[in-house]
């Protein structure tokens, strides 16, 4: 489909079928080595955290302390990262991240202690936190419109797959290797890999044309488009977007006072914010983190909590499949409203059966274990994906790095927050309070996505950017009336 034309905007040619879909695969696969080693790196603690603590003789305190710390300072990452990107360029901070992905990891493998153990962590979330908000934007920027959702959306795909490996990886040395001092070390040590394939890739990859074109490089920025469009399509595109950057320009719509000076432009990062803080709200990550620990105190024994640990993570790279499959077919806004329906109705089921089946019940383990896959896969297939690029599209290209910077600078903190005291409020208030407590967090979500978010699919960013800057993109609201009063 191509998007309706305003005045005197290119209508872009269709697209047809030719090398330069194999070329944007390509591109996706190399920089969503970025998305591994975000999932990696935060999925590797569900299960070495328990033999870490125990080889370091570290308080349960310190533990969620060098569990959050890759978190807090992914907050800082994605908030700095997003701006290093607008200045230095997405394809050189990606190699940028590759290399902070490699010397936290050896960091932590090699920590004699507490101290060196929380320094690479937090320069494994200083390259976790940048790589969530480049990798989405790099590939957006790269990608057609009508294709933008799947290609985006392969880079959480590719962050379940991370913590899938690391949940396998986990079972398969914590089985085998379990006896060895260090073991958890192993598992660390082996996103190290990753990092090496995700900087080798990244030298051979193009830079993106529309940043390109936002630094006057129209050259290289025509290039890289004829690299990944037919011809026709390629000029057509950047005419599209000079206009646009050179609208900006004349209107001075450029820098962190021209954002704050409109309107429009505050609340779409507010908006942005939001969805950073319901996605994460929704305790997803604390049972990434901590599900090894969640399904003990279900009824399972600590080795049979490890290898059920990947039953989540198999679900979740389904739910991934399935998600990219919808994200060129479902609305972004509908996706929202089903994804935080499901995960609140799992929320809630959680919290009664946690109540009504009492420990030392049979069943009880079982069931929990269905529901927390339940609420897995719902978060994967309607949630996860559609947020990432969501906020990967929904920025104007002049503020993009920082605009998704911000929004996920308070995810992150979120994120941390629960990270840091989840295991404290499981002791104190147990299983059944604390998916409570999410269940109605989750209501609160439905409500703000469905009276506040705006629809991005099926539009040219160029597009996006005018109703964005201009107000128009929350038209919904108006129709959503009308309809009403019709």
């Amino acid at each position: 489909m191509t998007h309706p034309a305003r005045e005197g905007e290119t209508t872009l040619p269709p697209l047809v079928h030719g090398p330069y879909r194999k070329r944007i695969g390509l591109i996706s696969i190399v920089a969503c080595f970025g998305g591994l080693l975000f999932g990696y790196d935060t999925g590797v603690s569900n299960g070495a955290e328990q033999p870490m603590q125990a080889e370091l003789g570290l308080s349960d305190l310190a533990v969620g302390v060098v569990i959050s710390s890759l978190v807090f300072a992914a907050a800082f990452g994605a908030l700095f990262g997003g701006q290093i990107s607008d200045r230095w360029g997405r394809r050189r901070t990606i190699i940028l991240l590759a290399v902070l992905f490699f010397v936290g990891t050896l960091c932590v493998v090699l920590s004699p202690g507490f101290g060196l153990l929380v320094t690479g962590r937090i320069l494994l979330g200083l390259a976790v936190g940048g790589a969530s908000t480049v990798v989405p934007v790099y590939l957006a920027e790269l990608a057609p419109f009508e294709i933008r959702g799947s290609i985006t959306g392969r880079n959480e795909l590719a962050i379940v797959t991370g913590q899938l490996a690391a949940f396998v990886m986990n079972a398969i040395i914590g089985t085998v290797l379990g006896h060895v001092d260090g073991v958890w070390r192993i598992m660390f040590a082996v996103c190290a890999l990753p990092a090496i394939a995700l900087f080798m890739g990244m030298l051979r990859m193009p830079e993106s044309p529309r940043w390109l074109v936002e630094k006057g490089r129209r050259d290289e920025a025509l290039a890289v488009l004829e690299s990944v469009r037919p011809h026709d399509r390629a000029a057509a595109e950047l005419a599209d977007v000079e206009r646009i950057a050179a609208e900006e320009k004349q209107e001075h719509q450029i820098g962190l006072k021209a954002i704050l000076a409109n309107k429009w432009l505050v609340r779409i990062v507010l908006v942005g914010i939001g969805v950073a803080m319901a996605q994460q709200l929704t305790g997803i990550n604390s049972i990434m983190y901590y599900g090894q620990r969640v399904l003990i105190e279900a009824g399972f024994t600590a080795d049979a909590a490890l290898v059920a640990n990947i039953a989540s993570g198999v679900f979740s790279v389904i739910g991934g499949v399935i998600a990219l499959y919808n994200m060129d077919r479902l609305d972004r806004r509908k996706t929202f409203a089903i994804g935080l329906s499901l995960t609140t109705t799992c929320h809630v089921l959680i919290g009664f059966a946690s109540l009504l089946l009492p420990v030392g019940n049979p069943l009880r383990p079982y069931i929990l274990l269905f529901l927390v896959v339940a609420f897995v896969f719902a978060m994967q297939t309607f949630l996860n994906v559609a947020v990432w690029v969501w906020l990967a599209e929904v920025f104007p290209l002049h503020m993009r790095g920082l605009g998704i910077g911000v929004a996920v600078f308070f995810g992150w903190t979120t994120n941390a927050v629960l990270a840091l005291f989840f295991p404290s409020l499981v002791a104190a208030i147990g299983i059944t309070g604390a998916f409570f407590l999410f269940a109605g967090v989750g209501a609160v979500a439905l409500v703000f996505v469905v009276t506040q978010v705006p629809e991005t699919r099926g539009v040219s960013l160029e597009k996006l950017e005018h109703d964005v800057t201009h107000g128009t993109v929350y038209g919904f609201r108006a129709a959503k009336a009308t309809k009403a009063v019709g």
